[in-house]
């Protein structure tokens, strides 16, 4: 199963030729290639699936995601977490 869980681009850097950023995702931070994103800038909220930015959200959708995922933490529904476990 896959999860999308929206992070905030905190940093954008070029290696290797490759626009790349680093992305935060509630604390735990990880690198996430640009390429097919060229707009996003520091402080946008983008979804990352195998270290690509694959998507760009606005700040509300973010956290309209994110207070979802606090609400099923609250009832006690686990989330998987091998989407951050991979990156």
């Amino acid at each position: 199963m896959c999860l999308a869980v929206p992070g905030k681009i905190i940093s954008i850097y070029q290696e290797n030729a490759l626009t790349m950023c680093k992305v935060d995702f509630g604390g735990v931070i990880r690198a996430a290639c640009l390429e097919a994103n060229p707009e996003a800038q520091v402080g946008d909220y983008a979804v990352v699936h195998a270290g690509f930015v694959i998507s760009l959200l606005s700040e509300s959708e973010a956290q309209e995601t994110l207070n979802l995922f606090k609400e099923m933490e609250q009832m006690g529904i686990e989330l998987p977490d091998e989407e951050l476990k991979e990156g």
